[in-house]
């Protein structure tokens, strides 16, 4: 049933008791021509422009727990493009365009919101490197600009007056947009379902099943299925579901935690980065203020972090912002980063013919619909697009790494 504004009147009619479910609760068939390993924003996203896109429609995704369970539901909204190096800059680029119509596109709300973005710069290396991102990222169309201290001051009049820090300037970035997250991850699996996709749930994938000739199947959970091409869209287990496939990812995984207080009064309309602290802040639509900072400094896989980082991140945002002093807070959790070791994404083919991989690098929400669609074409094809080309794992090997320092402050 297609989403609409009639139909929504006329379910009103019949107390809404007429609604299907979003997606059907599939049982695993014996063979698919696609597997998509992971239930989150990216393997959806892959299998929905798989059979809306390539009319590969014999598609199952396979998740270990709940849609949109890990990641997708485990980071703060924020979708930028402020990255330095050219390749980086053209991919993050595309990735912000694919936003847009995103909610058309599968007939469901993700809340799209444009707020802006303002970066706090505190010292003349963050001018320099303001200045670098701001010409590099002209060249693919986004947009920025410097302001001076007294626009900044404007912009955020709870920042501190006291001219105890050196603030130097800012940087306005105003296609920074947030989304819902779990809505995503909902929207794309309904969309896949309608095309017939098969989204499994509770199935776990203890082994990829190899053959001559490469990919076979996979155990799970549920029984064997048997496929010769599997598409891996996991975060933070994607070292350990790549070597069931003979493949080694260069990827440490890392917590990396954010958190929110309880509800206030509108005091903010954008994202405000405090560049030198690798800090930054946003307040929801109900007025929760969402806070992060940096990963967790040791490679883990739990969903716990610790106290140091939250710690940190409030010491850092009371500097400049001190009338955040008596927040509390709601709520904290941590989502699982894979880190490359040139924080830029691996989106590729791989040694095990048949097996693909979709890898986020420094933060993949941001990047979900295009890496998504990038993914499927490199299924579909068995060669990647020119944009993805070097995000390709062959990079390693090469020494032709992408070394983007807009993602450092991970590290």
């Amino acid at each position: 049933m297609k989403y609409s504004g009639f139909n929504l009147a006329l379910q009103s009619l019949f107390k809404h008791r007429g609604w299907q479910p979003a997606w059907r609760a599939a049982e695993p068939r014996k063979a698919y021509d696609v597997v998509i390993i992971g239930g989150g924003g990216h393997g959806l996203g892959a299998a929905f422009y798989l059979a809306k896109y390539h009319g590969i429609t014999r598609v199952a995704v396979l998740e270990k727990s709940w849609l949109g369970g890990g990641n997708t539901a485990r980071n703060t909204m924020t979708i930028r493009d402020n990255f330095i190096y050219p390749d980086s800059a053209r991919f993050h680029r595309e990735a912000l365009k694919a936003w847009r119509g995103l909610s058309a596109d599968v007939n469901f709300n993700v809340m799209l919101s444009e707020r802006g973005m303002t970066t706090i710069l505190m010292s003349d290396r963050d001018l320099s490197d303001a200045r670098r991102m701001i010409n590099t990222t002209a060249m693919f169309g986004a947009e920025h600009r410097i302001i001076g201290v007294d626009e900044l001051r404007r912009r955020l009049p709870l920042m501190d007056n006291s001219e105890r820090f050196p603030v130097v300037g800012g940087v306005d970035h105003p296609e920074v947009t947030v989304a819902r997250h779990d809505a995503v991850a909902w929207g794309y699996a309904r969309a896949a379902s309608r095309l017939g996709v098969d989204i499994i749930e509770n199935c776990e994938v203890t082994d990829i099943v190899l053959d001559a000739n490469g990919v076979a199947g996979v155990e799970t959970s549920r029984g064997r299925i048997e496929t010769r091409k599997v598409g891996m869209a996991v975060s933070g287990h994607g070292t350990q579901v790549a070597a069931m496939a003979d493949v080694t990812l260069p990827v440490e995984t890392c917590p990396l935690q954010a958190f929110v207080s309880t509800p206030i009064k509108p005091v903010i309309d954008n994202v405000v980065v405090i560049r030198s602290l690798n800090t930054y802040f946003l307040q929801t639509d109900k007025g929760e203020l969402v806070m992060g900072s940096v990963a967790n400094p040791y490679p883990s896989f739990s969903q716990q972090g610790s106290s140091a980082i939250p710690e940190r991140t409030l010491a850092s945002i009371l500097q400049l912002f001190p009338a955040f002093e008596r927040l509390k807070f709601m709520r904290q959790w941590a989502g699982i980063l894979d880190l490359t070791y040139d924080n830029s994404p691996i989106i590729s083919k791989t040694s095990t013919p048949g097996f693909y991989v979709d890898v986020a690098g420094s933060g993949g929400f941001k990047t979900t619909p295009f890496a998504a669609k990038m993914h499927a074409d490199l299924i579909a094809h068995d060669r990647p697009d020119p944009l993805i080309e070097p995000f390709s794992l062959d990079r390693f090997d090469t020494g032709r790494l992408i070394l983007e320092r807009a993602s450092y402050g991970n590290r």
